[in-house]
């Protein structure tokens, strides 16, 4: 399948990328949690591993949604990539939370834990970042070339894990330049709550997708411009949108001539769903040809 598919590669090898960066930064945080002691770490080692789970979920469901339509699929499989981001957004939330719980007991405690080979932390986190940073550089390439919205969502997800790796790195500094240990939990404290965030958008996307929720309205805007200006079409109705991972399907009934030929009308339809689907590649477009009232 992939050979006969260049941008199919090109998702898998940056889905791949993302799986690979993952599991080298769950086992290089997982050292630097265990000889540092860090909230911030232990927040940034969550996100890393949420990271491995989304990127192989991701892969996975990249590699599904894939599939062409079947008898029992007849609009194809990309909602697979929503039941994963789903589910997700819970496994995210949780664990921010968690964080959160930890981070407040640890500030509101009268003997703080103390932090420890700082240096090794500091060392690991910014190898995260040097990391972190080659992969989105890899995923917006592929991103721009196969508009593909899961490698964009999930090179957006990796940019936004930066900010805990650099705080966990401000954090260490700060303990071992000026023995603050506690920043360690307002950096850790601050990293759950934007995870428990970050879970509620991907959650509510993935759930407004399921329930067949209409396309973004600016793509739906550019569909009705499209064709309004499309020679020989009188006019347009029932259009219907709807999105499924990463794909949207569009249903739209566009009014024709009634003396046209079946020729004439099928070409007509079918050199407006070859503009639209120019302009929105991830569409599936069906057009149907009514007569013009009046």
């Amino acid at each position: 399948m992939t050979a006969k598919n260049p941008m199919l590669r090109l998702n898998l090898s940056a889905g791949l990328a993302s799986v690979t960066v993952a599991t080298v930064l769950v086992l290089a945080k997982l050292w630097a949690l265990s000889a540092t002691g860090a909230l911030s770490v232990a927040a940034s080692l969550a996100d890393s591993a949420m990271d491995l789970m989304v990127s192989v979920a991701g892969l996975a469901a990249m590699i599904y949604a894939a599939r062409p339509p079947d008898e029992d699929h007849a609009f194809g499989h990309s909602s697979a990539e929503d039941l994963v981001a789903l589910g997700q957004s819970v496994f995210i939330a949780v664990s921010g939370i968690v964080i959160g719980w930890a981070a407040a007991a640890r500030l509101l405690s009268d003997a703080p834990a103390p932090l420890g080979a700082q240096a090794e932390g500091i060392a690991v986190m910014a190898f995260s970042v040097v990391l972190t940073l080659g992969l989105v550089v890899w995923q917006r390439r592929v991103a721009r070339r196969t508009r593909n919205r899961v490698v964009a969502a999930d090179s957006l997800h990796y940019l936004g894990d930066l900010l805990p790796n650099i705080g966990a790195i401000l954090a260490l500094w700060a303990s071992a330049r000026f023995g603050l240990g506690q920043i360690d939990s307002v950096v850790a404290l601050a990293a759950g709550a934007g995870m428990v965030l970050g879970a509620t958008r991907i959650g509510k996307g993935a759930w407004d997708a399921l329930m067949d929720r209409a396309a973004d309205p600016e793509l739906v805007a550019g569909i009705v411009e499209l064709t309004r200006a499309w020679p020989e079409v009188r006019g347009f109705h029932d259009l219907k949108t709807r999105t499924a991972g990463s794909r949207v399907f569009v249903h739209l009934h566009i009014e024709l001539d009634g003396d046209l030929t079946l020729r004439e009308a099928h070409d007509i339809g079918a050199g407006l769903r070859r503009t639209i689907l120019l302009a929105y590649p991830q569409c599936d477009v069906i057009i149907h040809k009514d007569v013009a009232r009046g």
